[in-house]
C-alpha cells in the first residue's frame, strides 16, 4: 500500500529531489538530476521498484517530523519501547556527485534500527548487482552505481526481494544497528558513473561537515527573503521548496520532481512534470524578485532566454531541465502506478502542443524584468519582433490552451487574453526602449484582441467571462483577467466573474473549469474525475482581494494554507471530500501561487478597498471527515 502523497518531504541538492516518507522510505530519487531515469520508484509501484528505508524495527510511521528552520534537512522522530532515536536526512547542495546523507541519533534508551537498501535502475526496472568494498556496499547496473558507506558497526544481511525483468542477482541488502542515548551513526549514499571503481569524493566529507554546510546554505539563502508579513514561514517554505525545484547548472525550475502521481486515485490522469514549464515563468520571476532573490530570477530569464531561442513557430510549453526541446511521452507497464494509477509516463507529449499563451507568458517575463533592471540580452529585441510576427500571423487559431487538454483544440479565452498580454508587453518594451518601429501594427493586434475578448468570450447571460468562444462554461483562468491588467479590477465584468466563479466551488475550493453531472472532466479530453487545483484558489483569493472582499480572501488563504501537509509542502491538487492531497508534489505551481497571494493579501492590506461586495465567498460544505 502506498503511502499519502502528503506523507512525504522533500529534500534535494539543486539537480534533483528526494521523497522521505513518514515511515523513513525513500521512495522516489531520479540519479544523477531531476528528468535522470528513477533508482527509487516504490512511489509509483511495489517495494520492488526500489526504495531505501531507515527506521526502527517494527515501526510505522514516525511520531513527529519537521524541517530545521529556514532550511531543507528533516529530522524525523520516533518513539519506540525500546527509546528514542531521530533521524536527520539531506542532501548537501552539490558540489560534484549527488549524495543522501542520513544520520541516526539515539536520544533515550538503545534502539534496535535496520536500513533496508533495493536500488532499481532504469525507472525502478533494473536490478543491480551488488559488491562489497572495503567500508562500502557498492551496486551496479549499467551506466550507475550507488555507493552506501557507515561510519559505525553494522550486521550487513543480503536480502532477496522477488524477480523483475532484467534483474540479475540479489540486488539488495539490509544493515542492522543499535543507537545508544547520545551516539550517532551515519550512512551516505553517493551516486557515480558506473565506470569509476574508486569511491566517490562525497563520502570522504564528514557528516557533521556536510550536515554544517548544508544547514548554513540553507538559512544564508532562506535570510535574503523579504517577506515580513503574518504568514512569513509559509512564504518562506514555499520559496526554499522553489529553490529546491531549481537546476543550479542552468537556472531552470521544474514543475514538480516527480512523475504520475494521480489527479485521480486510480485513474489515468497521470504526467511527468520533473520538465520546466514556460507559463510558470512569469509568476516564478515574480515571486523571486518580491522574495529578494534576484540572482535565482536572473537565472531563470538567462534559461528561458535560451530555451525559446529560434523559430518562433516552435515555440514549446515545456523543455527539459538544460533547455531541450524533445521529451518524448512514454508509459511504464513494469511499474503497477500510484494505487493502480495507471499508465505511469515519462516525458510529456505537451512539449507538442499549441498553447497560445505561452507566448504572453514569455513576453510579460522579458517585460517583468526589464522593469526589475535586469540586464537582458543584446539580441532580445529580435526574439520580441519575431514572437509578435508569428502571433499577428496565428493568433486566430485554436490551440490546447493552459490546461493542455488532450482533445481537439479550441478558441480558448485565456489563451487569447494572453495574446494580448503578448502585444501589450511588446508596446511597453518598444517604449522603454525606444525601439517603435512596429507600434502599430502591435497596437492593432491588442486593440483586436480585446475586442474579440470581450465580445465572444463573454457570456451576457450568466455575466461572466468563459472558458472558450461559444461555451457557457467556466474556467478559473478568467481570475487572471484582472491580474494580466486586460481589465481592470474595478471593472464590473470583472467582479461578475469573480462572482460567478462560486459556481466551480467543490467543498470550499475551487476547480479550474466544471466538472459533467457524472463527476467527469471530459471536457478536457481525459477520463474520470480529478480534485481541485491549489492554484486555482489561490487566484480567487488574489481577486477577492483585487475587487474589495479582503476578509473573504484571506478566508480563502487560511484554507490553502491548511492543507499543506505537515512540513508545510503543498500537491498540485487537493480532494477536499477524502481530504488528501493529489497529483505531483510538490508542485512549483502551487508554491509560486502561494507566494504571490501572500504578497498580494499584505499590498491590499495596505491600500484602499473597492466599495464591499457581499456576494458570497467560497465556503467549505460538509463533507467526509
Amino acid at each position: 500500500m502506498n503511502a499519502r502523497i502528503e506523507d512525504y518531504a522533500l529534500i534535494g541538492d539543486l539537480e534533483t529531489a528526494a521523497m522521505v516518507g513518514r515511515d523513513g522510505s525513500i521512495d522516489w530519487l531520479c540519479l544523477p538530476r531531476f528528468d535522470s531515469p528513477a533508482c527509487f520508484a516504490a512511489l509509483l509501484g511495489t517495494a520492488d521498484n526500489g526504495f531505501w528505508r531507515l527506521a526502527p524495527l517494527g515501526a510505522g510511521a514516525c511520531a513527529r517530523r519537521a524541517y530545521r528552520q529556514d532550511t531543507l534537512i528533516v529530522d524525523t522522530h520516533w518513539d519506540c519501547p525500546a527509546g528514542s532515536v531521530r533521524v536527520t536526512d539531506f542532501m548537501p547542495p552539490r558540489a560534484g556527485l549527488p549524495c543522501v546523507v542520513r544520520i541516526v541519533e539515539g536520544l533515550s534508551g538503545a534502539v534496535p534500527l535496520r536500513s533496508d537498501l533495493r536500488p532499481r535502475f532504469n525507472q525502478g526496472r533494473v536490478m543491480p548487482w551488488v559488491r562489497a568494498e572495503e567500508h562500502c556496499t557498492v551496486a551496479v547496473a549499467g551506466p550507475d552505481s550507488l555507493w552506501l558507506s557507515a561510519d559505525g558497526p553494522m550486521e550487513i544481511r543480503p536480502t532477496a526481494p522477488a524477480p523483475v525483468p532484467e534483474a540479475r542477482g540479489s540486488g539488495s541488502g539490509s544493515l542492522d544497528f543499535t543507537v545508544a542515548a547520545g551516539r550517532r551513526l551515519t550512512l551516505q549514499l553517493v551516486w557515480a558513473p558506473s565506470h569509476l571503481t574508486e569511491p566517490p569524493e562525497p563520502l570522504r566529507v564528514p557528516a557533521e561537515t556536510a550536515l554544517k554546510a548544508t544547514g548554513d546554505f540553507w538559512r544564508r539563502w532562506a535570510a535574503r527573503c523579504r517577506y515580513q508579513g503574518p504568514w512569513r514561514e509559509a512564504v518562506t517554505r514555499s520559496l526554499i521548496t522553489l529553490k529546491a525545484l531549481t537546476y543550479a547548472p542552468t537556472g531552470g525550475i521544474v514543475a514538480a520532481p516527480t512523475t504520475s502521481l494521480p489527479e485521480c486515485v486510480g485513474g489515468a490522469r497521470n504526467w511527468d512534470h520533473r520538465y520546466c514549464w514556460l507559463r510558470d515563468s512569469t509568476l516564478t520571476l515574480s515571486a523571486l524578485l518580491r522574495g529578494g532573490y534576484r540572482d535565482e530570477a536572473t537565472a531563470w530569464l538567462d534559461w528561458l532566454v535560451r530555451a525559446v531561442a529560434g523559430d518562433p513557430a516552435d515555440l514549446q510549453a515545456v523543455y527539459g531541465v538544460e533547455g531541450q526541446r524533445r521529451l518524448p511521452e512514454t508509459e511504464a507497464p513494469w511499474l503497477a502506478g500510484y494505487e493502480g494509477s495507471r499508465p505511469v509516463r515519462f516525458g510529456n507529449a505537451a512539449a507538442h502542443q499549441l498553447q497560445l499563451d505561452v507566448y504572453g507568458e514569455v513576453l510579460d517575463t522579458l517585460w517583468l524584468s526589464l522593469r526589475a533592471g535586469i540586464p537582458l540580452p543584446p539580441r532580445l529585441w529580435s526574439l520580441v519582433e519575431s514572437l509578435l510576427r508569428h502571433l499577428c500571423d496565428h493568433w486566430r487559431e485554436p490551440d490546447q490552451g493552459l490546461w493542455e487538454v488532450r482533445g481537439a483544440g479550441r478558441q480558448f479565452v485565456h489563451s487569447k487574453v494572453m495574446v494580448w498580454v503578448a502585444a501589450d508587453r511588446a508596446l511597453r518594451m518598444g517604449e522603454m526602449l525606444g525601439r517603435n518601429g512596429s507600434a502599430a501594427q502591435w497596437r492593432a493586434l491588442r486593440d483586436a484582441v480585446h475586442r474579440e475578448v470581450c465580445r465572444a468570450g463573454w457570456d451576457a447571460g450568466r455575466r461572466t467571462f468563459v472558458r472558450s468562444y461559444g461555451s457557457p462554461a467556466l474556467d478559473a483562468s478568467a481570475l487572471l483577467i484582472p491580474k494580466v491588467g486586460f481589465l481592470p479590477a474595478a471593472d464590473a465584468r470583472v467582479r461578475d466573474t469573480v462572482r460567478a466563479m462560486r459556481d466551480l466551488d467543490h467543498h470550499g475550493f475551487l476547480r479550474r473549469y466544471a466538472h459533467d453531472v457524472d463527476g467527469t472532466c471530459g471536457a478536457d479530453g481525459m477520463p474520470g474525475p480529478e480534485g481541485t487545483v491549489v492554484a486555482c484558489s489561490l487566484w480567487y483569493a488574489d481577486a477577492l482581494a483585487a475587487t474589495g472582499r479582503l476578509g473573504q480572501a484571506r478566508e480563502t488563504f487560511a484554507r490553502v494554507l491548511d492543507i499543506r501537509n505537515d512540513v508545510g509542502l503543498l500537491a498540485e491538487q487537493w480532494d477536499p471530500e477524502s481530504r488528501r492531497q493529489l497529483g505531483n508534489a510538490p508542485a512549483a505551481f502551487s508554491h509560486i501561487a502561494l507566494v504571490e497571494t501572500a504578497f498580494a493579501l499584505q499590498e491590499a492590506g495596505g491600500r484602499a478597498a473597492f466599495p464591499r461586495d457581499v456576494s458570497p465567498v467560497l465556503t467549505p460544505r460538509a463533507g467526509p471527515p
